[in-house]
């Protein structure tokens, strides 16, 4: 969508509540997966460096190989907003 998330945490070790919001982050991802085969939805959330979150969900395709994680969802996200550096997952 081209839109940045807000920054959602303060550099360094995240803890307590930013924790809690990067796993609410992950579940909301979750409801929102493509899995019309395996029925088994994921979803993921990265904290960058700067505290920004990117989410993502699995998007499954008939064709098995071209499926891809939540996890590569939410990483090429962030990336492709040029982020590339990443202090915690939740999944």
């Amino acid at each position: 969508s081209g839109q940045r998330p807000a920054p959602a945490a303060p550099p360094g070790r995240p803890q307590g509540e930013h924790l809690q919001l990067l796993l609410r982050r992950s579940r909301e991802a979750k409801n929102r997966a493509y899995c019309p085969y395996s029925r088994f939805p994921v979803g993921a959330a990265l904290l960058t460096a700067d505290g920004e979150i990117f989410s993502g969900c699995n998007v499954e395709n008939a064709c098995y190989s071209l499926g891809v994680c939540a996890e590569r969802t939410a990483i090429q996200k962030a990336i492709s907003e040029g982020h590339t550096s990443f202090r915690a997952m939740a999944i």
